[in-house]
Parts: structure tokens; C-alpha cells; sequence
């Protein structure tokens, strides 16, 4: 006697067209989740990383890695793109023993972690204003050295500045916008059958390369399209730019961003 098959459980997203927007080497994790919760996932960068114009104050700092006290990275972009240099200036990670390490959150806690070094302290909310609370009252005196963005919030080291540390900032990428998006994403937004019923930021700077990408104009007219943020810092601007905060995630991760989606598109609150 042949066995019945057992009938596949409701996926709360099937059905649902989600527009990831994220970095190309970088959308993979947030699709598998969403695609795990049956969703339908359009990939088209708003954001591409890429090296900084100059590597030397990077290298600089790196060479001089005895002179510090702290490391802070922001991103895990920001974790490959300095081991990377560590790597092409044959430095070992017994350099790094001496640091005190803080991360931004998780995913960047683990690239420091698989890349051999410990991390000290993981804010209990990722976000710049956190990782200020959670190692200002440890830096007074100490030298801290920032890695990250080109292009990136002073919260970091205005306020470990006034704690009384010594903070160099150095770049170690920068983030651009995708010319090659805008045809796939007017294409995409036209079309009724592709058209994605939510569409995901993950940070500021994909906010504001997709109403680059997209024009100030057409962003106004996806008013039947959510938009769903990472955060209250990419939310906020969401917001500068004129578009509405439909979602944002009370836990500030992929994950924590795929089930506020489920949890606005299932229960439709």
C-alpha cells in the first residue's frame, strides 16, 4: 500500500514578492531566510562595496596595531576588508592578542570569530549609539582604532572622544551605487506580475542608493509596496527620504528583519 503524501505545512510568505537589495556577495542570508518562510525573492543591489581610493592610513594603522588599545568594527564588510590587509601585509593575529575588540553585532562578531580573533564586547542593541554605551566608561586614556566605512555616522568616535580616548577612523571600503540596477529595478516596479509586495533596507546607504537609483519621483508612486527596515537608524532614513516605515525589526539582524515581515504579512498588523 502506497504511503499518502504528508502535505507540505503553510509557508507564512508564500506567495509574497520580497525585493532584497543588498550587496550581491552579501544577499545571500537574508534570501535563504526569506525564501525559507516562502517567499519569493528578487535580488538587485541598491549598494556595491568597494576598495577605498587609498589603503595607506589602513596599512598605517595595522603596522602600528602595539599602539592601540581597542579595535571597533562596525560591519563585517569592514572585518574583511581589514583582514584582508592584514593578510597582504603578512601580519599574524598574535598582533591583534593585545586589542580589546567590539562589534557592532552579531554577523560581525562572527566574522572576527572565523577569523581567529576574540571579541570582547557585543553591544545588547546594534547600533553606533550602543556599542558608545557599552565601552565609553573603558576607554578614558586608551587609544581606539576604528575601522569602516568610507562614508559613515561620528557617532563612534564623538562620543568615545569626549569619554577621553584617542580614536583614529580609518577606511577600509566604500560603498557606491549600482548603475547597473536602475534598468532591472524600473523594470521590476513596472511590471505587475514581478512588481514585490515588500522591499527590504538593510542599512542608511541602501535607502538612499535606491531613491538614487530610482528617483525621488518614482519612489512616491510605491504606495502599495512596504517598506521594510533593519533598524531605527535605517529607518530614520527611510523617513528623511519621504518614505514610510511600513516594517521595522524590534531585533536588529536578518533574521530579526525576516520575522517582523512575517509577522506584519501573516497576521496583517
Amino acid at each position: 500500500m502506497s504511503r499518502k503524501a504528508q502535505p507540505t505545512p503553510h509557508l507564512p510568505l508564500c506567495g509574497i514578492r520580497v525585493l532584497v537589495g543588498r550587496a550581491k556577495h552579501q544577499a545571500g542570508a537574508l534570501s535563504r531566510e526569506l525564501r525559507r518562510v516562502g517567499a519569493q525573492v528578487i535580488e538587485i543591489p541598491f549598494i556595491e562595496i568597494r576598495k577605498p581610493r587609498s589603503f595607506k592610513p589602513l596599512d598605517d594603522a595595522l603596522r602600528n596595531l602595539a599602539t592601540y588599545d581597542w579595535l571597533i568594527l562596525t560591519s563585517s564588510n569592514g572585518v574583511e576588508a581589514m583582514w584582508a590587509r592584514v593578510a597582504k601585509l603578512h601580519l599574524a593575529n598574535r598582533a591583534l592578542r593585545h586589542l580589546r575588540i567590539a562589534a557592532i553585532g552579531p554577523a560581525t562578531k562572527k566574522a572576527i570569530e572565523q577569523r581567529g580573533a576574540k571579541v570582547d564586547v557585543v553591544p545588547k542593541e546594534y547600533l553606533a549609539e550602543s556599542v558608545v554605551r557599552s565601552v565609553k566608561g573603558k576607554v578614558k586614556a586608551k587609544r581606539v582604532l576604528l575601522v569602516r566605512a568610507k562614508v559613515a555616522r561620528d557617532v563612534i568616535p564623538c562620543e568615545l572622544r569626549k569619554a577621553g580616548a584617542s580614536v583614529d577612523v580609518v577606511e577600509a571600503y566604500q560603498t557606491a551605487v549600482p548603475k547597473s540596477s536602475r534598468t532591472q529595478l524600473q523594470a521590476v516596479l513596472k511590471d505587475p506580475r514581478r512588481r514585490p509586495q515588500v522591499v527590504t533596507f538593510t542599512s542608511s546607504s541602501t535607502v538612499r542608493n535606491f531613491v538614487e537609483l530610482l528617483g525621488r519621483a518614482e519612489t512616491r508612486q510605491l504606495d502599495r509596496t512596504l517598506m521594510a527596515s533593519i533598524g531605527p537608524v535605517t529607518s530614520s532614513t527611510l523617513r528623511e527620504l519621504g518614505l514610510p516605515v511600513d516594517i521595522e525589526a524590534k531585533h536588529f539582524t536578518i533574521p530579526g528583519l525576516v520575522e517582523a515581515i512575517v509577522h506584519k504579512l501573516a497576521n496583517g498588523s
